[in-house]
């Protein structure tokens, strides 16, 4: 493989990983283009989108190279962004050969990250916590924090199976708004409304949405418009489990919820 096309291969390979994990439009460019110069390459166009790399080098050359990735939308990983940022330095410091990249590389790819456990206890207390800041009482708070944990395992499950993010919200939000609405049956006492938002929270494409507005704001109005679309989208089935699981508890003669 010539030199050019191995540089370039590297140079792709972490912006994929970078891009895949969450990180900005402008960082996943913008180290892209500093690991190129970084091993001599100084010819070189790269343009990068949401959920795609382009890139080309010595376009006027015999060792010209072209590659296209795509690259489809995952969950944000910080984790793994800090340590492709941490071996970006490492490369433009000169601190690492091509090989030495690429094993390095591999290794952020197959890092576990965070346990499973650690996932799920993490959202039963963002669930808790978003719960009772929204006027909730320390009972009903206690009510999301075992939803979302319980939505949690459901992600995971679901993650496993590959299955549609679109299916997951839906299925996701439903089952809290399910969870809620069986212990206000029940006579357990809860504010329900609040609870079923405090479950879905995890579920709400914050992240997205901030780096929509970020990328737009930056003149990057394809890739905004591709991450706004996807949250737009994302609060819609969110929307669409929360209200069909009330109307089928309407339906069932649940009657009309108190507001």
């Amino acid at each position: 493989m010539p030199e050019s096309k191995r540089i370039l291969n590297l140079a792709i390979s972490v912006g994929e990983l970078l891009l895949k994990s969450g990180a900005e439009i402008y960082r996943v460019q913008e180290t892209v283009s500093r690991i190129l110069e970084s091993y001599g390459i100084k010819d070189y166009h790269v343009f990068v989108i949401t959920n795609g790399i382009f890139a080309t080098v010595y376009e006027q050359r015999e060792d010209a190279a072209s590659m296209v990735r795509y690259v489809p939308i995952d969950d944000v990983n910080l984790e793994r962004v800090a340590e492709i940022n941490q071996l970006s330095r490492e490369i433009c410091d000169g601190r690492c050969s091509i090989v030495e990249a690429h094993e390095k590389l591999e290794t952020c790819k197959n890092s576990k990250g965070v346990k499973n456990s650690t996932l799920i206890f993490a959202c039963g207390i963002g669930s808790a916590g978003f719960c009772y800041l929204l006027g909730a009482r320390p009972y009903d708070s206690m009510i999301s924090f075992f939803l979302g944990m319980l939505l949690e395992v459901f992600l995971i499950t679901a993650r496993k199976h590959h299955a549609s993010k679109f299916i997951m919200n839906i299925v996701g939000s439903a089952l809290v708004t399910i969870g809620s609405l069986i212990l206000y049956v029940m006579g357990a006492g809860i504010l329900f409304d609040k609870t079923i938002i405090g479950g879905i929270i995890p579920l709400l494409p914050g992240v997205a949405l901030t780096m929509a507005i970020r990328d737009l704001f930056s003149g990057d109005y394809l890739s905004g418009g591709i991450r706004l679309i996807d949250a737009l989208l994302t609060g819609m089935c969110i929307a669409i489990g929360v209200g069909a699981a009330i109307k089928a508890f309407q339906l069932l003669g649940g009657g009309v919820l108190p507001l």
